[in-house]
């Protein structure tokens, strides 16, 4: 079975706002929420940045949807508070809780004045904060101490106190290689949307890596998918442009450090740029197609985050008319 996330952007919506739009949202179809760790919006326009373990608490007393918090090891929070706050969430909604672990973006994580080092190192990082998670969730399990000496990260012997269940944790893959490892070492994959292809080759990655590894459980995979839904298609297509016109940039944003600098850099971002990039339409059978499509690809778990601001239009075509149909396929 097949689970559908709704994305509620800590960017464009204040934290009461987002919390209401996840109890919206759990009564349209969706199965969970997903919540990204930001510092700062991609745009000033957006006007906010909230705190996103504050937030994934207020939305689990609103809704009995499961919750995947997209966090940041290692810059603005050391592994170990990220541990802390994420077993301390799988305690409050057991069951119920999900991390998924990214490399980040200068823009959040260059303000606590640390070196923003090249992606290669990066990735290591990511890798060096999922072992030293990975172990202090181990010892929530067992009741006993944990230490880590890796190449980025120390953990004296410690241990975590609260609970003892603990949640998945996924990780980030923008490539075949960080696919295979996180096969490998995690208990999941996510990746961002792309042509079918690329999609494919990270699903094998992440396989092979599994393979590798001689674990038995299954190994969860997560694509994240950015639409453009809107009453016409050029509404549709105006708030896309307006919205999120980073999705059209044609070099990686992850060294960008200022929201008035995404400001100026989407400028030259064209309707026609963002239409490669992601589906932009009125007609819900379009935006169906494509989800078909992923589900199709072999992923266990669609996060949909739609970037336009009519979210309760959206929510009620979605359940209306992509939910009971997507369900068939999914099922």
């Amino acid at each position: 079975m097949v689970e559908i996330g709704f994305v509620a952007s800590l960017e464009q919506y204040s934290p009461r706002e987002a919390v209401e739009l996840a109890a919206v949202a759990a009564g349209h179809g969706f199965d969970g929420v997903v919540l990204a760790d930001r510092f700062q919006p991609w745009l000033p326009a957006h006007g906010n940045a909230s705190h996103v373990w504050t937030v994934a608490g207020a939305v689990g007393e609103r809704t009995d949807a499961w919750i995947a918090v997209s966090a940041v090891p290692g810059y603005r929070a050391h592994p170990a508070s990220v541990a802390q706050a994420t077993v301390t969430a799988e305690s409050l909604r057991p069951g119920r809780h999900r991390l998924l672990l990214s490399g980040g973006d200068a823009i959040d994580e260059h303000v606590v004045g640390s070196y923003w080092p090249e992606a290669p190192e990066r990735a290591e990082r990511l890798f060096d904060a999922h072992d030293v998670i990975r172990k202090l969730l181990g010892t929530a399990r067992r009741g006993s101490d944990a230490r880590h000496s890796g190449p980025h990260y120390r953990l004296e012997s410690s241990r975590l106190w609260t609970g003892r269940d603990v949640p998945p944790v996924l990780v980030w893959a923008g490539g075949p290689v960080t696919a295979r490892r996180a096969g490998r070492t995690a208990d999941g994959i996510v990746v961002g949307d792309a042509d079918v292809d690329r999609l494919s080759r990270l699903l094998g990655a992440a396989r092979d890596g599994r393979r590798e590894s001689g674990r038995e459980s299954r190994m969860r995979t997560a694509v994240h998918v950015q639409l453009a839904w809107a009453p016409t298609d050029a509404e549709a297509a105006e708030q896309a442009l307006r919205e999120w016109p980073m999705a059209g940039l044609r070099f990686p944003r992850g060294d960008i450090r200022s929201p008035f600098d995404v400001e100026h850099l989407v400028r030259a971002v064209s309707a026609d740029d963002l239409a490669a990039r992601m589906t932009v339409s009125a007609d819900p059978s379009v935006h169906l197609a494509r989800l078909r499509q992923l589900v199709g690809l072999g992923f266990d778990t669609v996060h949909i985050h739609n970037v336009t601001r009519d979210q309760r239009g959206w929510l009620e075509v979605f359940g209306r008319e992509i939910a009971p149909e997507l369900s068939r396929t999914r099922s």
